[in-house]
């Protein structure tokens, strides 16, 4: 189907209906429709997110706020926009007062954070235990001398364990900055001796794939890489842990009862919460610092007006510690609903597993990425039939553009009607800048809004906005979760250059800076979006600009692809080769017929400028260890042009060594 699916009218009056009559009520807003509520939000910025404050309530953690919209936003411009100046909050007291809010009622004996090892091994830490802990984490890293402005490292799972870890840290006003343990100990430390930890948090191990994976000799290895750090920290057996120079400890002493009362300390709104890293393909990771004020904002905005989270919710994003989704998934416990944690392969020992942790924890809001959606679809899985799923309301995405026909398969197998919020965002603003929200209309390949107060637009060359048209994708005016700045970059220049630095032909050098993402983007005349990949990695075809993500949704659909990866590599004299490879699922071969087959379908479907020069057979597609298809050095690969890839950042190294053999034998 390619109309629209999923419900438009919620049974239960949502908190978006009761944001847009408080908008109403205090600003004398009347807005009939999703529609006009963005267009005021993003029109009168200072008093939408006035707006957000006051409907969560944060006088009850930071104090009222002054009048006027200059104690909301003093400076729109971009960068070096200032929010909300003079304002002193904690993140951790906006999640904590769920808790004490419960109190010695028996709601407060609800899971906070639910853990789900890949074996099906569960832990629960309620909403009575959760502050207990987070103090007690706290009161340990003091004893090791961390105050304000320190930074505490995770090298971990997505185990409850790493989400009071990160809450102790910034209850303290030190920043959190976290890394999966799939990375190894010289890919991590890449990442996190930028920032010189004071404190390091492991695990001596995890499950994947259905092997025991330990992890303490990776873990001492890092630690050492990590000058002056004072403190390490670990989940699990520290007998079996390689002694280090740094005092180590076990988190359950770390955690043992009465250490301390939790105790967040104000911090100034743009205080540096966490420091996430980019991927980190092409050069050195960018440490991306984002503030406590402006997550808090951001997130309940995200997750609790477009996605409706509320106490009654069971959120679950699978992730990693790597990925900015796990800081999203956090959002969660920020809207007082439960969090579910899952450690492991989501696709062991099958592609049910997951599904399986849905029906399990009753789980109201799932998100995942494409590839296990595709994965579940080719596997044949009708998860709707073999679980009971009727408490999920909502099925999120990202990581990728989700294609129509995954939209269609969710409608089929798992549950007519049921909403399906694709997102487009990332680590730069550790949020969504637009997909589905509460209450619209969902259609099939599409997002299905911009979010609130994300002045986003499709811009020509020249910056003339598009409707209905392909354009570089650009936000253009601030948003409170914008990078505080990176890490080691004090003037200011690598932050500019990443976003803001573009030049545009036109009028475009008159214009107030813009941010822009690198995303090829359409915005329909009714304010969906359709992402169409990244504009760094645009095929040009005899002038004419294409997207890879269009290629995907088609050729992924079909039944013997498991991934596709579609490059345009400019070569001598004006030639252009377009490959695409493809990665199959069993026995299937890349033959005449289904050579043939993805032709007919991309010419029909898309156009005949589409159409691939070659299709070949691939051992595997190189991703970034957050899933992104790495279009952009493997073009560069393929033209034979000298790029520096770290192989620490490549979910498989050793591809890179055959696409490199495929650039080489290729005849212009």
């Amino acid at each position: 189907m390619s109309g629209e699916t999923g419900s438009t009218t919620p049974s239960r009056r949502t908190q978006m209906d009761a944001f847009g009559d408080r908008v109403a009520e205090e600003f004398g807003v009347t807005a009939d429709g999703y529609d006009e509520l963005w267009t005021w939000s993003v029109t009168h910025p200072a008093r939408f997110w006035r707006a957000v404050w006051q409907f969560f309530d944060l006088d009850a953690i930071a104090g009222p706020l002054a009048d006027g919209d200059g104690a909301v936003l003093a400076s729109a411009q971009m960068p070096g926009a200032r929010w909300f100046p003079g304002v002193r909050l904690n993140y951790v007291d906006a999640i904590l007062r769920h808790g004490h809010a419960a109190g010695a009622d028996a709601t407060a004996d609800r899971p906070a954070i639910i853990g789900v090892d890949e074996d099906g091994v569960r832990t629960e830490i309620t909403w009575r235990a959760l502050p207990g802990l987070v103090g007690a984490f706290a009161a340990t890293l003091r004893e090791l001398g961390v105050t304000e402005g320190d930074v505490v490292a995770g090298y971990l799972p997505d185990i409850g364990e790493a989400v009071v870890a990160f809450l102790g840290a910034a209850s303290l006003g030190a920043i959190w900055s976290g890394c999966g343990q799939d990375y190894a100990p010289a890919g991590a430390a890449g990442r996190l001796a930028q920032l010189a930890p004071k404190v390091l948090v492991t695990a001596d191990g995890y499950r994947y794939n259905g092997k025991d994976i330990d992890k303490c000799a990776d873990s001492a290895e890092l630690a050492a890489s990590l000058p002056g750090l004072v403190g390490h920290i670990v989940v699990g057996d520290p007998t079996r842990q390689p002694a280090g120079t740094a005092r180590m400890l076990s988190y359950d002493d770390a955690v043992a009862p009465g250490r301390a009362p939790v105790a967040p300390v104000p911090v100034d709104f743009d205080h540096p919460l966490w420091v996430l890293f980019s991927s980190g393909t092409t050069g050195r990771p960018k440490g991306i610092v984002h503030g406590h004020g402006g997550v808090v904002l951001e997130h309940l905005k995200a997750a609790g007006l477009h996605a409706d989270l509320d106490a009654g919710d069971v959120f679950f994003w699978q992730t990693a510690l790597s990925w900015m989704m796990w800081n999203y998934q956090i959002a969660g416990l920020l809207c007082g609903s439960t969090i579910v944690c899952y450690s492991g392969s989501a696709l062991h020992p099958d592609a049910d597993r997951l599904w399986r942790v849905v029906a399990d924890e009753k789980v109201t809001w799932f998100g995942t990425s494409p590839g296990q959606l595709q994965a579940s679809r080719k596997a044949g899985l009708v998860p709707g039939r073999d679980h009971d799923l009727s408490a999920l309301r909502t099925i999120g995405s990202t990581g990728s553009s989700l294609a129509g026909d995954l939209f269609d398969w969710i409608d089929t197998t798992v549950a007519p009607g049921l909403p399906v919020s694709s997102i487009s965002g990332g680590t730069d603003v550790v949020t969504a800048f637009a997909g589905g929200s509460v209450g619209v209309p969902v259609v099939a390949g599409e997002l299905s809004v911009r979010y609130l107060g994300v002045a986003l637009e499709s811009w020509a060359p020249d910056t003339t906005p598009l409707i209905g048209e392909v354009g570089e994708m650009v936000i253009t005016a601030p948003m409170p979760s914008m990078p505080v700045g990176f890490w080691q970059d004090d003037d200011g220049v690598r932050y500019r250059a990443a976003y803001f630095d573009h030049h545009w032909t036109g009028d475009g050098a008159r214009r107030t800076p813009v941010w822009r993402h690198g995303d090829w983007v359409t915005v329909t005349d009714r304010g969906s979006l359709v992402i169409h990949g990244r504009s760094d990695a645009t095929l040009n075809r005899n002038g004419i600009r294409m997207g890879s993500a269009d290629i995907y949704e088609v050729v992924e659909g079909i039944d013997e692809i498991a991934e596709a990866f579609v490059l345009g590599v400019d070569g001598p004299d004006g030639a252009y080769w377009m490959p695409l490879f493809v990665t199959l699922v069993g026995t299937a071969e890349v033959d005449d017929e289904l050579t043939a087959r993805i032709a007919r379908e991309i010419r029909t479907r898309l156009s005949p400028r589409h159409v691939p020069d070659e299709v070949i057979a691939a051992p595997g597609i190189p991703h970034t260890r957050t899933g992104k298809k790495l279009e952009v050095p493997v073009t560069s690969i393929l033209a034979g042009r000298p790029v520096d890839i770290d192989p620490r950042s490549i979910d498989d190294p050793t591809l890179i060594g055959w696409y490199s053999q495929r650039g080489a034998e290729h005849r212009w």
